[in-house]
């Protein structure tokens, strides 16, 4: 069966809205994730529906086959291969892959892939610290938390990031908010919910919850 590009990146919007709401996929969430109309987005549901890779209720919104969930997590396991070899192989900054990626997801050949993984030294984490699926659809686990959650005192290792425009990634460089980055929570204002954290081992940073609520920290334990 035949799967265009256009099909492939709608399974890919269905497969992380889902994924992030932990329920179906509604046509006004797809047509954001899309950039596109509702109108569109009910033509391509059908056309999906038709080729038994999504399952539609009406009201309730689109859900992945077992077919569908192979091909966008194939998909997804490929854009974050390519990611992680235009940072590491050709020095691409982290803020400058996706849209490349983006293009390099579409190609078939699964030796290429299986040659770029073992390439790569069987990465698990791609550059932005999305967890990478393995050949069969296995992604790593992580203990993580957003870094807002966390309490004065508490510390931890920046390890991904859900916000992934190239804007908050060059403003995430200028902080020197990069992955690995340690932290640590010094004070919580309740009024804006801004945090005062400990970057590294003398830095002090106030960071607003439009930055924090978008970080990704693997605490400390103990």
């Amino acid at each position: 069966m035949e799967i265009s590009h256009t099909e492939e990146n709608y399974l890919k919007a269905i497969f992380k809205i889902s994924e992030r709401r932990n329920k179906a996929a509604s046509t006004n969430a797809i047509a954001k994730e899309m950039s596109t109309s509702a109108a569109s987005v009910t033509d391509m549901v059908k056309r999906l529906s038709d080729k038994d890779l999504i399952h539609y209720e009406r009201y309730k919104g689109a859900t992945l086959t077992n077919k569908g969930q192979r091909i966008a997590t194939h998909l997804i396991r490929k854009h974050r291969l390519w990611e992680v070899f235009l940072v590491d192989k050709l020095s691409f900054s982290w803020d400058e892959v996706h849209e490349i990626a983006e293009q390099l997801e579409h190609i078939k050949s699964p030796k290429l892939v299986e040659r770029l993984d073992a390439h790569l030294g069987l990465p698990k984490f791609d550059p932005h610290g999305d967890p990478i699926p393995d050949a069969d659809g296995n992604f790593a686990q992580r203990s993580q938390v957003l870094l807002n959650e966390m309490k004065p005192g508490e510390k931890g290792a920046i390890v991904g990031v859900n916000d992934h425009t190239s804007g908050f990634l060059q403003y995430l460089d200028r902080m020197q908010l990069i992955l690995g980055t340690q932290v640590e929570i010094l004070e919580c204002f309740e009024y804006d919910e801004s945090v005062r954290v400990r970057i590294g081992a003398d830095r002090e940073q106030l960071l607003t919850k439009k930055v924090s609520q978008h970080l990704f920290v693997q605490k400390e334990i103990g």
